[in-house]
């Protein structure tokens, strides 16, 4: 027997086990696994960006697991079962992949997003956002929302039209500064943002995960200072920005050896 099956097989015999006999995971509802799974995919995320494979194979359980304990909920109120959800997305992933399953051609992994977003409107969505999460963070959501409208060939010709608009809206966004109110400020800010997720996409770059690299290295840096000035018997509040300056170029210094 494929080994794969194996350890599927176990892991759905131990939640069997754990749904029967376990005080906790007896009293788990949908409801009250939610807000887990959310960190859960947090978590991989971290390490994922980490580049940190074991703790990425370790995530990836957590999450099986999850899935998996959602499923064994739903089977008790006679919703549907694991067979169901394994079922579906194998049968989505057919009806949404015609060029390896059916007599599509397409040239690259654009036109085959394009087709994705076609094939969802032909199968009952009303509008080309509608599967957008509310609840996304608001960069993903921004970097969401071009791609699914990308799919639809709403879109720019060329990164060149993309830097043209971010500067267009960092102008709009110097002007609300001096002459405008804090909505007026704030909504070209917004602008300025959306511009540049666009932008990101456009250079082939993840601005979420590009954001928290620099939190990280960031995070790192600020350590390194706090670390030196402790070790120095300093207070920062009393040191000269210079001063924090150049520690922080210390670190920069210590990154770059590494």
């Amino acid at each position: 027997m494929d080994a794969r099956l194996v350890a599927f097989e176990r892991l759905l015999t131990i939640m069997d086990d754990l749904r029967e006999g376990c005080p906790w995971d007896r009293k788990q509802t949908l409801e009250s696994l939610r807000y887990l799974t959310i960190e859960e995919t947090y978590e991989l995320s971290d390490a994922i960006l980490d580049k940190d494979m074991d703790e990425i194979k370790k995530e990836l359980g957590d999450l099986m697991l999850h899935l998996v304990f959602y499923s064994k909920i739903a089977s008790e109120q006679q919703a549907f079962d694991i067979t169901d959800v394994l079922n579906g997305i194998s049968e989505k992933l057919i009806r949404r992949h015609p060029h390896i399953y059916g007599d599509v051609k397409v040239k690259d992994a654009r036109a085959v997003s394009e087709n994705w977003e076609k094939i969802k409107l032909g199968e009952g969505r009303k509008a080309v956002l509608e599967g957008v999460p509310k609840s996304l963070p608001a960069m993903v959501k921004a970097y969401r929302i071009q791609e699914k409208v990308r799919g639809v060939g709403f879109d720019w010709d060329n990164v060149g039209q993309v830097w043209e608009k971010v500067q267009e809206e960092l102008g709009e966004l110097q002007y609300e500064k001096l002459n405008g109110t804090h909505d007026n400020i704030e909504d070209e800010f917004g602008d300025l943002l959306f511009a540049l997720i666009n932008y990101a996409r456009f250079i082939d770059v993840n601005p979420e995960d590009a954001l928290e690299r620099t939190n990280k290295k960031f995070i790192g840096r600020f350590n390194y200072i706090e670390q030196q000035v402790k070790e120095q018997n300093k207070d920062m509040h009393h040191m000269s920005l210079d001063e924090l300056n150049e520690l922080w170029d210390e670190a920069k210094g210590l990154e770059n050896k590494g």
